[in-house]
């Protein structure tokens, strides 16, 4: 959400290069996941862990679904490592799925792989396969259902989450790449995307020196001092682990 102090915002205002490190090292994607968090109020968070997506009649195929996770988790590793692109204008935690969901969606021919600054030899060398949707299925990020029920390019975070994810579970071990994490803490909602032993996030603000994207170890975040922000069964802030509604499995 646009202005919403993140834990990493309110105690770390810039990574460190110690950091950063992780960008170099840890992000192969064979072990790349993408996890979104939300936060909010506790009869809220209840209320929405019994929500359940409508199944998609445009559902991926385990196949489409490994494709997606990889290059879903590509696209915000290069946010991450070479600054937002131009493109993604709606510079928000919920920005920033609709962003990478909609840039996995497309056909990531030459012509992609250079405005996204994918072409060099170690580029090549490691992109994901193709998803080979149908003309249906790439439209889907141009059909997020919102919170009324309607369609449309744009969900806020809860809408991505109620309107288009599952549950999965509170366990953090159960999320998969792509999977989305909620957090409810009261008047303000977030998202992360996790990234295997990693979580990528945008705070909801920008300055000229900051981009306001972070990159947090999970291990660092399950130790967090603020506990409403430890992605813990046992943390009435942590609703859970969600799932793109699209995705199988």
């Amino acid at each position: 959400m646009r202005g919403f102090r993140s834990p990493d915002v309110a105690a770390q205002p810039n990574p460190n290069p110690a950091r950063r490190r992780w960008l170099a090292l840890g992000l192969g994607l064979a072990h790349t996941a993408s996890l979104i968090t939300l936060a909010g109020a506790t009869p809220f968070a209840r209320a929405l862990t019994a929500t359940t997506a409508l199944p998609d009649p445009d559902a991926f195929s385990p196949q489409q679904s490994a494709a997606f996770r990889a290059w879903f988790a590509r696209i915000v590793d290069q946010q991450l490592r070479r600054g937002p692109t131009p493109r993604w204008t709606q510079r928000d935690c919920a920005g920033l799925v609709r962003f990478a969901v909609a840039e996995t969606l497309k056909p990531h021919d030459a012509r992609w792989l250079r405005a996204n600054g994918m072409t060099g030899l170690a580029d090549a060398s490691s992109m994901p396969p193709e998803l080979h949707l149908s003309a249906a299925q790439r439209t889907l990020a141009n059909r997020w259902t919102q919170l009324d029920g309607s369609t449309g390019a744009y969900a806020s975070a809860i809408a991505l989450v109620q309107r288009n994810s599952r549950f999965v579970a509170k366990d953090i071990n159960q999320a998969l790449p792509g999977d989305l994490l909620f957090f409810d803490q009261g008047d303000d909602q977030h998202l992360m995307i996790w990234l295997d032993r990693y979580i990528a996030y945008h705070t909801g603000t920008v300055t000229p020196t900051d981009t306001g994207l972070r990159a947090l170890a999970v291990s660092d975040l399950m130790q967090w001092k603020d506990s409403r922000w430890q992605p813990r069964d046992g943390n009435p802030n942590f609703v859970g682990v969600f799932r793109l509604s699209f995705l199988t499995p």
